[in-house]
């Protein structure tokens, strides 16, 4: 609906500005805006909430009430941003109950007077590992009425997935449900957070309101990860590093239908510090070629300058598609905005209601480019086009060496991506370019993402269990590194499977080394082309049952990296299999055996 003078407050020109502004909203400024607006309202009485005013006469503020912070996180990020939300919380004066999900306990939350929660989406919708037990709590009937709470939900998704923050969303629906009043509008996080996760915080802190025992500032800056020593820069996400590649090497024998990358990467001089578990951050470049073939079809001038960042800072538009935006992927928000740039282009049709699965398929596969030729002509300038993409989210690797074994180096395993769709090739984008265009002594802008819910057990002589095919074998060659580099006498057992034996045993001497030496105790492996029948490693798992499962009942950690779609379901439905058969337990009771241990950090999970 178009604002006139006739159905609303605002002036003339009020009017033409809000008229051109806020059909090219998207749904995340729009509830960002929502929630500006009502933190402006809130802030004009003179006592603050949670402040009578005989205190605010008396100049004594009241002690706030506790805050409770919970994340759910698969790879750190949500935990990250909890930790900063409660140091910015704390500043400020908040008593706060900083917590995973899974230590939580759900009685607590009729006595939590507010609740913040951060909590990303994994996979195909589902909760991460350690939100699992209280999501299946909180959507129970057992759930607890929560007349009283408030509460504000930060969603961290990506929107080329279908189910956009789905756990998010549904924490900030049930809430609403059990009875609990939102402290200000949930915000959804795309791959690149920093920005809408400030917003959020600024709309707590916001709504919070009033005590403070530092002075409380109008906006709230995001703080990096904690600075270098002596001097040095903090490297991070946001600050990366510009490492040297020392090694690049195929680790997939001639004749192979694969090709599997090892990277050496220096981190000297950056003061970057990792453990076994940790993955590394790298920002990839475009191919070159699918860069000048959307300058093309878009009939733009490579040299033209566009901005990258919201500084303003500007550099020609090949070079701002090279390093600095997403073209490879479809989304529905990029397509609406593409829409309004662009409403003579058809796109608006397909975008229509009734029509999501055939924009779902649309969408598949296919990349910007695509979307140029088929809706062509666009006739969108650079400038505007740029200023709606994605910035490039860097790709997370896990690290395939311990820095106890290489001080000042990162290894990588990163297998290529090639395939055809839609009658063009495609490929991975960062993998492609390590894999063709990366040379020893190019530089690679890469920065440490810790992850804490990948870690080798707190004693060295606990056993471990490790489950890698494929390059999901990455951590478990740090794992050991470590074990060997700090003389621990647990036992230790891999399972790594791939296509053939003589062309795809990654790291095969290095495995059969540490099997002489008694640094890895066993190794069972699956060559799923090598026989009539395809075998993976879960079905080596069953061969082993009796042994695993009592491995697991002396205490074992295990461990699963790789393919989160396919093998990590496969494996967890074995491992209940296994514990059902071995322990004589019913489904129930193996899905709790399995809950536990999950629970106690015995069974961890590095999926993708």
């Amino acid at each position: 609906m178009q604002l006139q003078v006739t159905n609303s407050p605002f002036n003339q020109e009020q009017i033409e500005l809000l008229n051109r502004l806020v059909p090219t909203l998207t749904e995340n400024q729009r509830m960002w805006l929502s929630g500006y607006l009502a933190a402006l309202q809130g802030a004009a009485p003179q006592t603050a909430p949670g402040v009578s005013p005989l205190q605010a006469s008396s100049g004594q503020a009241a002690r706030p009430k506790e805050v409770t912070v919970l994340f759910g996180s698969q790879t750190g990020n949500s935990q990250g941003l909890a930790k900063k939300l409660s140091r910015q919380l704390e500043e400020r004066g908040y008593p706060v109950h900083l917590s995973s999900m899974s230590d939580y306990k759900p009685g607590n939350l009729k006595k939590a007077g507010c609740l913040l929660m951060l909590v990303s989406t994994h996979g195909e919708g589902d909760p991460p590992d350690n939100a699992l037990t209280f999501y299946d709590f909180l959507h129970s009937k057992r759930a607890p009425r929560l007349e009283g709470l408030r509460y504000s939900v930060l969603a961290l998704g990506d929107t080329s997935y279908e189910f956009f923050c789905k756990t998010g969303k549904d924490f900030d629906q049930r809430l609403e449900e059990l009875g609990g009043e939102r402290l200000c509008p949930r915000v959804d996080c795309d791959v690149d957070f920093d920005d809408a996760a400030a917003q959020w915080f600024e709309q707590v802190l916001n709504a919070l309101g009033g005590f403070s025992q530092a002075p409380a500032k109008s906006t709230v800056i995001m703080p990096a990860e904690a600075p270098g020593t002596a001097g040095q820069p903090g490297y991070s996400r946001t600050f990366p590093f510009e490492a040297e590649v020392v090694e690049n090497m195929n680790l997939n024998g001639r004749g192979s239908a694969r090709e599997t990358r090892h990277l050496a990467i220096s981190l000297e001089g950056s003061n970057l510090q990792y453990e076994p578990g940790d993955c590394l951050g790298v920002y990839p470049e475009n191919h070159p070629e699918l860069v000048d073939a959307l300058i093309e079809a878009m009939g733009w001038n490579s040299g033209e300058l566009v901005p990258v960042n919201k500084e303003g800072d500007k550099r020609p538009v090949r070079e701002a598609l090279l390093r600095h935006f997403e073209i490879t992927v479809l989304t529905r928000p990029l397509l609406e905005q593409v829409s309004q740039l662009s409403p003579g282009s058809g796109l608006r049709e397909l975008l229509e209601p009734g029509r999501e699965q055939e924009l779902k398929a649309y969408m598949h596969g296919r990349d910007l480019v695509d979307l140029a030729q088929d809706f062509s002509p666009l006739g969108i300038p650079a400038g505007p086009f740029v200023e709606i993409l994605r910035k490039i989210p860097a790709r997370l690797y896990s690290i395939a060496s311990s820095l106890k074994a290489y001080p000042d180096e990162a290894h990588l395993t990163i297998r290529a991506v090639r395939y055809e769709a839609h009658g063009r090739d495609r490929y991975g984008v960062c993998s492609v370019q390590c894999a063709e265009r990366i040379q020893p002594g190019d530089k690679l802008r890469v920065y440490v993402h810790q992850n804490p819910n990948f870690k080798l057990p707190p004693a060295s002589d606990i056993p471990i269990l490790m489950i890698g095919p494929g390059t999901g074998v990455a951590p478990f060659r740090a794992f050991l590194q470590e074990r060997e580099e700090t003389g621990a006498e647990g036992k230790t057992w891999l399972f790594f499977g791939d296509q053939h034996f003589r062309t795809d045993f990654l790291y095969q001497i290095e495995w059969q080394k540490w099997l002489r030496e008694g640094v890895l105790t066993r190794m069972d492996v699956a060559f799923s082309r090598d026989t009539d029948r395809k075998v993976y490693v879960q079905h080596r798992m069953l061969e082993k049952s009796r042994e695993l499962y009592q491995w697991l009942e002396e205490g074992a950690y295990l461990y699963v990296c790789g393919d989160e779609k396919h093998m990590a379901h496969d494996v967890h439905a074995t491992l209940m299999a296994i514990v059902e058969r071995e322990g004589g337990k019913s489904p129930e009771e193996a899905a709790a055996y399995l809950t536990e241990m999950q629970q106690q950090r015995r069974y961890q999970r590095d999926v993708y």
